[in-house]
């Protein structure tokens, strides 16, 4: 079959469900944060995709998918700090960035875990390191910029709410 653990697979659908919030949330709000249902949905089901992602080992100890896993934690963290400050200053730019970026941090195991495993018997990509692989993913980064900063410039252009004196 696909030789993955049932521990994994739950993981999986964690990770997949907290994709389709993400996408949801992104294509409908233009950002995923913690206002909508959605955005919430997704920074909940990340954290658990990540902190799920620390207890595999499929290819033996520590490595760069535990690495991952930190580092989505850690830009979770962040983001949803900045978004408490609120605003429209720096604080806004990075919540609603590093949320996108966790998303893009989505793409760099599914893409290598499906593309090793699918199709069965002869797997698109030979490993980690296949350069097509790396391909993809720099193409995925290259769309996160752009996103990115679609979603800098959205905000620079929203009208600006004065404080209450």
């Amino acid at each position: 079959m696909l030789n993955i653990s049932p521990f994994g697979m739950i993981h999986t659908i964690i990770a997949l469900a907290a994709v389709a919030c993400g996408l949801a949330a992104l294509f409908k709000y233009g950002e995923i944060g913690m206002h909508t249902r959605a955005g919430r949905l997704y920074v909940w089901l990340t954290a658990a995709t990540a902190f799920t992602g620390l207890f595999i080992f499929r290819h033996g100890g520590f490595g760069p998918p535990h690495a991952l896993a930190i580092l989505t934690l850690v830009v979770l963290l962040i983001a949803h700090a900045a978004g408490k400050r609120g605003g429209t200053g720096l604080s806004r730019y990075l919540a609603v960035t590093g949320y996108s970026l966790t998303l893009f941090f989505h793409l760099i195991p599914g893409l290598t875990e499906t593309g090793t495993r699918i199709p069965l018997g002869a797997p698109a990509f030979s490993g980690p390191e296949d350069p097509t692989l790396k391909l993809l993913v720099a193409i995925g980064f290259v769309i996160y910029l752009a996103g990115a900063a679609w979603q800098v410039l959205r905000i620079r252009r929203a009208p600006r709410i004065a404080p209450s004196a």
